[in-house]
């Protein structure tokens, strides 16, 4: 990266308190986001908090785990290790830095050949087979045994680091006895691999993970993007937020059962994240009206009730920064699942050239005006 343009966004980038990295959840997708964090790596962004559902709770306890400049390279361990399959041999194409040599039309069924080993044989250093399947308890209810990912988080991921505070971490879950989210935040506990594997434990593939007595599931079943955890907190802070998405809720109408799959996993994991955003920035418009509202009562005309509407009000400014994971030629109805090798490639290298065009815009990083207090950008709808 030029340092002129590094230069000019990290000028941006020093007025804000917090730089929040936000990774939705989508399986084989989430190297789209390792992608993203190699570019921040580059330019010199490093994020003060990591908040992730599933595969991206995964990505965030790599990145909290390990020091800065070496997070891109922990990533890259990660996602190399768990392309590879655990029984048959690497296949001829899997060699390649990714798909684009290989004719487009062939390109899909290469996908749906590499989604259907992982079926079968599972994921290096992530998940195997269970067999034989049942068992009668809650921690084997389910198709694979995802023991091989506490050994894989174990050697990767630095757990007393993560806890440090360095880094913030948050991961959601659900608890499968009430169906209520859970998120675990390294601000209020310790977190261990534990609850790295259950905000990622999607049933019936992945088994509900046990802790302190209770069970729990893929924070994805409620919901796949953990945006409000970062800026529904408190305190507030001045916030630059860079939201990382795997699934896109706009589509075209399918025309085949297969389209028609992957369709409802789009917009079932895309989470509503307009509509969640957009609720957001009404909501702190609403903090920075009672803010102006409360300054025109003075003080000793202030009741009960305006110490309550003082609790509520603020005037953080809060600046999204949205990537969203754009479909390719070879993904169809399988593509979380699909672990390949060079489909990992592509989709870091889409992260990686979706982060560089957004960094072309050094003025995207500028801190809202008080009258903004919330702004959106995505090199997608805007460059």
């Amino acid at each position: 990266m030029p340092s002129c343009r590094a230069d000019a966004v990290l000028a941006q980038v020093r007025h804000y308190d917090r730089i929040a990295l936000v990774l939705q959840g989508g399986g084989a997708l989430g190297a789209y986001q390792c992608g993203v964090v190699e570019a921040l790596e580059d330019c010199g962004v490093h994020p003060h908090w990591v908040a992730g559902i599933s595969i991206g709770s995964i990505n965030a306890a790599l990145i909290a785990g390990n020091p800065p400049g070496q997070r891109a390279a922990a990533l890259r361990t990660f996602w190399e290790t768990v392309t590879q399959q655990p029984l048959l041999p690497t296949l001829p194409w899997e060699h390649g830095a990714a798909l684009a040599w290989i004719p487009e039309p062939l390109q899909p069924q290469l996908a749906v050949m590499q989604g259907l080993r992982a079926i079968l044989e599972g994921q290096r250093g992530f998940f195997l087979p269970r067999w034989p399947l049942g068992g009668n308890n809650p921690a084997k209810a389910s198709f694979y045994d995802t023991a091989p990912l506490r050994d894989t988080l174990e050697k990767l991921v630095d757990f007393d680091r993560l806890n440090s505070g360095e880094t913030r971490i948050s991961v959601g879950a659900v608890n499968v006895r009430n169906g209520n989210q859970v998120v675990f935040d390294s601000a209020e506990m310790r977190l261990g691999p534990e609850h790295i594997m259950a905000s990622g434990a999607l049933p019936p593939g992945f088994p509900a993970v046990e802790i302190d007595g209770e069970f729990y599931w893929d924070g994805g079943l409620v919901s796949n993007t953990p945006l409000s955890q970062v800026l529904g907190g408190h305190p507030s802070h001045h916030t630059l937020v860079f939201q990382v998405d795997l699934w896109s809720a706009a589509g075209e109408v399918p025309k085949t059962l297969l389209d028609v799959a992957e369709r409802q996993k789009d917009i079932q994991f895309s989470s509503r994240t307009r509509i969640i955003t957009s609720t957001l920035q009404r909501a702190q418009q609403q903090r920075r009206i009672l803010r102006d509202l409360l300054q025109r009562i003075p003080l000793d005309k202030r009741d009960a009730l305006c110490e309550q509407v003082q609790e509520m009000a603020q005037d953080k400014r809060y600046n999204v920064i949205h990537l969203i994971y754009r479909d390719k030629a070879f993904d169809g109805q399988g593509k979380d699942y699909a672990f390949g090798r060079a489909e990992m490639r592509s989709h870091w290298q889409s992260g990686l050239d979706d982060m560089h065009r957004t960094l072309d815009h050094p003025d995207w990083f500028a801190l809202p005006s008080a009258e903004q207090g919330f702004v959106t950008h995505d090199v997608h709808t805007q460059a």
